[in-house]
């Protein structure tokens, strides 16, 4: 195998390569050299460095380098010069240079190494003129927001963050979001779910932190989170948003007392109602009693929705499955007695509706279990139970007994009654009714968009 040559082993380094004699005379340079700097070896070797391509080499930098370099026998390593070159433009070289000498005469050379950076300093200035502008930008936000790493390490801070929790960029930056401030973001809870946003890419909207905040007492923070990434080099990172949201979730918060309040005032003053029925029904005469009964029981059903709307969130959704056993609890108390053979059952989904449908719904049920009670049970014993459930996206209601059945005088009577029908219709629903041996059942079916959540 023939030896390798020591050209060849130069010709092989990535980087440009010149050997300089003591008066900066160029002896050899490798193949690189050539490439990076449109020369060749005719033009090259036996000229002096500075008189290269008519004088583009005679750097000030340079020649301070390697003037010093004679008298001082020093080593050289990552000296960065950037030069504009008439042919090729500018170039930015990081250069390696020390004096080496050939063996047995003593004789000095120059080795430098020239590696072009070019390419990556006008990425990396691209890259600080994007930081710059991606930070001008965050700083624009009012609301204040911090972009981090996966590992929860702040990149950046907006001004308004900064400004907000009176810190400095150097005291937020680098650190961790779990330890700033007095750990007030270090929440089990946000952290599981700005730990899901990297790898399962879940956005984080509206999670409420309450604490004390040094400095600005007790706050109430609604935080939004989204990943972000930069095409081409996969680097993921978080945005999080803070809003303050102290202000109005105390405002929501009173409203909501406020009117739970009212709910509960209403509650009393129709029982109140109800009582005073109460009392002038035992002084009624017979024929007066029914209908006495029939408006203690649907003020108690009015009732009941208040009572409901004062234990949950205020004037919100109404729980039916609460509501529909608020109603069957009224019954019982104004038309059973305690040792009653008649049983109330609620077979209920767990289902919200607005409230503003509540007082009819209510009314509806009460009056229809009201007449069952009346009519299905001569003998005094029986069940009865109030369904409410989604089926095939509209929402139905039943009352079902296990009574004698209705004979069609009484459907007319009672079932069919002008004051049924009529808060059906405002609700845009419609009714059925089947009636057989083992009892009657029947249904209301009501659009979905009395549903709280449709």
């Amino acid at each position: 195998m023939e030896a390798i040559s020591a050209t060849d082993i130069v010709d092989t380094i990535t980087n440009g390569l010149l050997v300089l004699d003591t008066s900066l005379t160029i002896a050899s340079a490798n193949r690189n050299f050539y490439s990076t700097f449109h020369t060749t070896p005719e033009r090259t070797i036996g000229q002096r460095l500075f008189d290269l391509g008519n004088g583009q080499w005679d750097i000030p930098e340079l020649r301070h380098l390697l003037e010093r370099l004679i008298p001082e026998n020093q080593v050289v390593e990552g000296y960065e010069i950037a030069h504009e070159f008439p042919d090729i433009g500018l170039k930015s070289m990081r250069l390696n240079a020390r004096k080496v000498y050939r063996p047995g005469n003593d004789v000095e050379f120059f080795l430098l190494v020239i590696e072009d950076v070019t390419e990556l300093r006008a990425q990396q200035r691209e890259a600080e003129r994007n930081f710059r502008l991606a930070q001008n930008i965050v700083d624009t936000i009012r609301d204040p927001l911090v972009i981090l790493e996966s590992d929860m390490t702040v990149v950046t801070a907006s001004r308004a963050f900064l400004r907000l929790f009176d810190a400095s960029a150097d005291r937020v930056v680098g650190r961790s979001l779990r330890s700033l401030g007095q750990g007030q973001w270090d929440v089990t809870a946000l952290t599981r779910l700005l730990d899901r946003v990297v790898p399962d890419d879940t956005p984080v909207d509206g999670f409420l932190l309450e604490d004390e905040f040094p400095g600005l007492g007790r706050r109430i923070f609604k935080i939004d989170a989204r990943k972000i990434f930069r095409p081409g080099n996969h680097v993921t990172r978080l945005l999080v948003v803070f809003e303050d949201a102290t202000d109005a979730t105390l405002l929501d918060r009173h409203r909501e007392m406020l009117a739970g309040e009212l709910a509960h005032r209403i509650k009393n003053n129709l029982q109140l109602i109800s009582a005073f029925v109460a009392f002038e029904l035992r002084r009624a005469a017979e024929p007066c009693r029914e209908g006495y009964r029939a408006m203690q029981t649907r003020i108690g059903a009015v009732a009941e929705l208040y009572d409901v709307i004062a234990h949950s969130s205020a004037l919100g959704p109404v729980s039916m499955p609460d509501y529909l056993d608020g109603i069957a609890k009224s019954i019982r108390s104004s038309l059973l007695a305690e040792d009653s053979g008649i049983r109330i059952h609620i077979e209920a989904e767990p289902l919200s509706i607005q409230s503003d449908h509540a007082v009819p719904l209510g009314l509806i049920l009460n009056e229809l279990s009201t007449n069952a009670i009346k009519h299905a049970f001569p003998a005094g014993k029986g069940e009865l139970t109030m369904g409410f459930r989604l089926r095939d996206g509209e929402v139905v209601m039943t009352v079902h007994d296990n009574g004698v059945g209705i004979t069609p005088a009484g459907e007319s009577s009672g079932l069919g009654s002008r004051f049924v029908d009529a808060f059906v219709k405002q609700i845009g629903g419609t009714m059925a009714m089947g009636s057989g041996s083992n009892g009657t059942t029947v249904t209301v079916r009501l659009p979905n968009t009395i549903l709280a959540d449709s």
